[in-house]
């Protein structure tokens, strides 16, 4: 008999020799395991509601800040229609997650949905995507509010900092992004205290950015007329289509409260909710803000406009105290992009370590923070080290590719869970399935499609790597191989 939280053998009894590329790690296993680390467990002290924070977090930041300026010149007063076409897009993928979180609600994310349905070198795939994702976008993000903190300080004391100290060496002619570095810094420091008061200060944060946007709302209102909304697609189906594309990355982020699946008081229940409440609340105030935006200023002054918002709010009030408060709520909110984004970099690492696909130091629990401590300070370090030395530029596109892979094969997942285990218990079920995980993976193969040369480019030369990493070191060290090397010896 097994002890209560222990988990079962990962063998029992002799069985057939499996493909190393292609053997799967058991759903009962992984559910078993939860929580487990090396020298410590992660504790289950997350509510839905924080879990729901977490995901707005990740998701509410920098699109709807800076993402107006690129789409709206292209669908014109219809970018509220493209809004909620990326939506829907999302929404097929984010059904897919749902479903998956209530069934397996561990760390790992895709990651480890993909380890259960589809084999261990699938699963590698998705989680070095994941790293790609997290980790360049918490540094891109980084470099953004590093942006906006200048905006901010030129707005109330008069000064910013100079461009030796705000722009990275190679490239920007700059010493060192310091600001940069220290969002990365600050976020590591509340992450090490663990999941709780992570959590806490993270719904401060996104509560902050929620009543920023909503007085965007309420002030730019007063600013509408009614002449901004015409002609209303001036450059028809394929501008609403081409700001789409663009503003279906505004939604990525959401999949974070799946990465806190081992910290949630009843991830069965409320990691499904979660997600699915995060996702419409964006949407929501996405529409309402793109709404408002184009009535009170007409669409074509949104071309190469980075804070179209801030200058809305301005030129309504004719007060440029209000665009500094708006620059204000943009510091918070791209804060929290860093702060959500590093939690979920940090957990799929977690999860990878404990399935010895990267080394044990990944899953060290910290006894009295219950935080994977020893990873949370690598992650940081590495995220602070890209966005202050090092200019993304097209790199940062990269993170779109990545995610978008990730979604498409959890869309597989789910469709492939269900063939398997179908008496399996599920507290969220995908609506009309098939056809919705199958319209999720088209949505996210025609995404994939259309991104550009120079991001394949960068997105083939971090998958090599992976494969050089995985075939060096995790095929070898997996805690599946391992096991079956015990086996084969008894």
């Amino acid at each position: 008999m097994l002890e209560t939280g222990q988990a079962p053998p990962l063998t029992s009894g002799p069985r057939k020799p499996v493909n190393p590329l292609l053997r799967r790690k058991p759903v009962e296993q992984m559910v078993a395991e939860g929580g487990q680390g090396e020298g410590g467990n992660l504790r289950r002290s997350l509510t839905m509601w924080q879990l729901t924070m977490i995901s707005i977090g990740a998701t509410l930041g920098t699109g709807i800040f800076v993402v107006l300026g690129e789409a709206a010149p292209k669908a014109g007063p219809a970018v509220t229609i493209s809004f909620i076409i990326a939506g829907l897009t999302a929404l097929f993928s984010a059904l897919s997650y749902a479903e998956l979180a209530g069934s397996v609600p561990v760390s790992g994310s895709s990651y480890s949905y993909s380890y259960a349905t589809m084999g261990e070198f699938i699963a590698w795939v998705c989680g070095w995507c994941l790293v790609l994702e997290y980790a360049v976008s918490v540094s891109a993000v980084a470099v953004g509010w590093g942006q906006y903190l200048n905006e901010l300080l030129d707005g109330t004391i008069g000064v910013t900092l100079p461009e030796k100290l705000s722009a990275a060496p190679l490239g920007d002619g700059g010493i060192i992004n310091l600001p940069s570095l220290v969002v990365v810094l600050l976020a590591m420091v509340f992450l090490l205290r663990g999941a709780k008061e992570s959590a806490r200060i993270n719904t401060i944060m996104v509560v902050v950015k929620i009543v920023t946007l909503v007085l965007f709302i309420g002030i730019g209102v007063m600013g509408i007329k009614s002449g901004n909304y015409a002609p209303l697609a001036p450059l028809g189906v394929t501008g609403i289509s081409a700001a789409a594309s663009t503003l279906f990355f505004s939604y990525i982020g959401f999949d974070a409260a799946s990465t806190a699946g081992e910290e949630a008081k009843n991830p069965k229940k409320d990691l499904p909710r979660a997600i699915m409440l995060s996702l419409g609340i964006v949407t929501i105030l996405y529409c309402l803000v793109a709404f408002v935006a184009v009535g009170a200023m007409p669409w074509q002054d949104f071309e190469g406009t980075e804070a179209a918002l801030a200058q809305i709010m301005t030129n309504v009030t004719g007060d440029s105290f209000w665009g500094v408060v708006l620059a204000a709520g943009a510091v918070v909110a791209i804060a929290s992009v860093v702060f959500a984004v590093l939690y979920g970099q940090t957990r799929i690492l977690f999860a990878m370590s404990r399935d010895g696909l990267v080394p044990k130091v990944f899953a060290k629990v910290d006894e009295k923070t219950g935080a994977p401590r020893a990873n949370v300070v690598i992650v940081s370090l590495f995220c602070g080290a890209l966005a202050a030395f090092i200019p993304l530029g097209e790199l940062a596109n990269a993170t779109s590719i990545g995610t978008l892979f990730a979604f498409a094969l959890v869309n597989i997942a789910v469709v492939i869970l269900r063939r398997t285990k179908p008496d399996m218990p599920r507290t969220f079920n995908v609506a009309l399935f098939p056809v919705t995980p199958i319209l999720g993976f088209l949505a996210c193969g025609y995404m994939m499609y259309s991104l550009p040369t120079a991001t394949w480019i960068a997105f083939g030369v971090w998958m090599a790597v992976g494969l050089v990493v995985y075939f060096l070191y995790g095929i070898r060290r997996s805690r599946l191989a391992t096991a079956e090397v015990a086996t084969a010896e008894k």
